[in-house]
This record gives C-alpha cells, structure tokens and sequence, in this order.
C-alpha cells in the first residue's frame, strides 16, 4: 500500500509571528511514520490542488495581513469539496481572510490575550478524534473565534481561561470532505503533549478515512 501524501503549507518571511520551520520537525515526527509530508511556502500550489497528487492538506498558513488569491481559494475549496482532508492548526485559520474560506474553516480568529498556561479538555462526547486524548496543559495563546453561523460544527476540544471553556479544536464536513480545526501550536513547545500529538494523529486518520493504529 502506498504512502499517502499531505501537502504542509505555511510561512517563513521575515516578520512571521509563526515561522512554519518552527514546527515542521514536531508534525514530521508525528505523521512521518504514517504519512508523507511535502512542504511548500508556495500558495500558488493551492491552485492546481489535487486528490490525486495529495489525501490532505495542513494549514500552518500565517497569512494574517493578506488574503489568498481568488485562483488559490478556489483550489484549496474544490480540494476538499472533492473528498480531500484539510487540517488547520493553530495560525493556519488566517487563510479565512476570505469569506469562502471562513465558511470552509468554520471560524475567524477574532483576538488573544497574553500567552500564558492553559488547560484543554476533550468534549465529554465519544468522537473518533479523540481516542487516546486526555486533558493537558500547556503554554499558549488563548485563541477566541467567532464562528459562521452556516457553517455546522462539532467541537470537540475546549480551553480554560478566566473561569470559562472555550472552544479550541472542531470538526465539520465540506462537500465530500473533511475539516479539521487545532488551536494549539504557537510554538514547537505547544505539540509536545502526548495528548496534542494524539489529537494531530487521530485528524489525520480521521481525514483520510483511514483507521486508527
């Protein structure tokens, strides 16, 4: 059987609040046994996206200050509409600078307070995602989002922050796809957890349809 390829996607301009060679090595060490990465810093390539070249894509995009073209959106839609896999982690929810991909993301980033430790709990909801998943802490940006209210959602992991849970990690369907959303993974730091890297794991199978080890 054949290795499937996911397409990792991300930055490294001089100014990136979240260089993508950051946590390049910690996602090669959790999906590398499974998985083949091809790295790119290149959105043209969202463009000519295809199943049959990549099972999924993960967005580790830091595109805060511009929007996609209409020719890389329209790709990256058409991706996962067909039946691909899009994993989006932590900054890689600034590709919903676009209203069609705020619909495809589910959510827009909406601010931070300061990082800082945070406690994570998964949904007290059986779900596939989060097989093996236990709470954790770690250091963090506290993300908020506002959601797009035609966009349905499961959330399947919250945050504690000033005595309230908030949302941290969801998942929907796309077309004939599959979306996935991870806050976490500010820092290199942030995916050492047993339980994100997990989390990462089950996504990936999740998206792929594959079964879990």
């Amino acid at each position: 059987m054949s290795v499937k390829k996911i397409l990792l996607i991300g930055d490294s301009y001089e100014g990136a609040w979240h260089p993508l060679e950051g946590v390049q090595p910690e996602l090669e060490k959790v999906l590398g046994g499974k998985y083949q990465l091809s790295v790119t810093h290149n959105y043209d390539d969202l463009a000519t996206l295809s199943i049959a070249n990549y099972a999924a894509c993960i967005s580790y995009a830091d595109i805060w200050k511009r929007p996609m073209t209409s020719e890389q959106a329209a790709g990256l839609m058409k991706f996962v509409a067909g039946g691909g896999g899009l994993l989006a982690i932590h900054n890689g929810i600034s590709i919903a600078g676009r209203y069609e991909l705020l619909q495809l993301i589910g959510a827009r980033f909406v601010t931070h307070p300061p990082y800082q430790k945070l406690s994570f709990f998964p949904s007290k909801n059986e779900h596939p995602l989060l097989e093996g998943v236990e709470a954790f802490t770690v250091e963090e940006e506290p993300y908020q989002f506002e959601f797009d209210p035609f966009t349905p959602r499961n959330v399947i992991l919250e945050y504690e922050y000033e005595g309230k849970r908030w949302p941290s990690a969801w998942e929907h369907p796309y077309g004939k796809g599959k979306v996935v959303y991870i806050h976490p993974g500010h820092t290199r730091d942030s995916l050492i957890p047993e339980a994100i890297r997990r989390l990462i794991v089950n996504s990936m199978d999740w998206l792929m349809h594959t079964e879990p080890n």
